[in-house]
This record gives structure tokens, sequence and C-alpha cells, in this order.
């Protein structure tokens, strides 16, 4: 699964059509502000969108990806 944050001023821009033929996107944002290095500029968004990223992934049970003898080994 892919997630993709498209931020204000980042230096490229994906066009959304384009990726969707390449991957399976899970997960798609835009936001008003950020650039290159969101994670450094805007913190908290960038934290928050990661998050909403891995939620649906994780299931309610919070190891959603994973088979049971993955999980027994944790």
């Amino acid at each position: 699964p892919t997630g993709v944050a498209v931020f204000a001023k980042d230096l490229a821009r994906p066009v959304r059509r384009l990726a969707e033929r390449l991957d399976r996107i899970v997960h798609w944002s835009e936001f008003d502000r950020g650039g290159h290095f969101a994670a450094m500029e805007e913190p908290d968004l960038f934290v928050r969108d990661v998050g909403a990223f891995f939620a649906p992934l994780r299931g309610p049970g919070g190891g959603g990806c994973l088979d049971s003898e993955e999980k027994a080994l944790r």
C-alpha cells in the first residue's frame, strides 16, 4: 500500500491519476502549507497524516497486515 502527501511548496507535485496507475494508493493528502522538508517544516501535519495512513492498515487489533505467526513473534 502507498500513501502520498502533497505539500503546497514541495519541489514536485505528483499527479494523482498517474500515480494510481503505478501503485496501490490507499491514502492521498494535500496540504496548503509545508514543502519538501514537511516533517521539519510542519511536524504536526506530517505526524497526523502518517497516523491517518497507518490506522486502517493496522486494523482493530493493532497489527492488521501481519499474519498470526508474525504476531506471535512480537
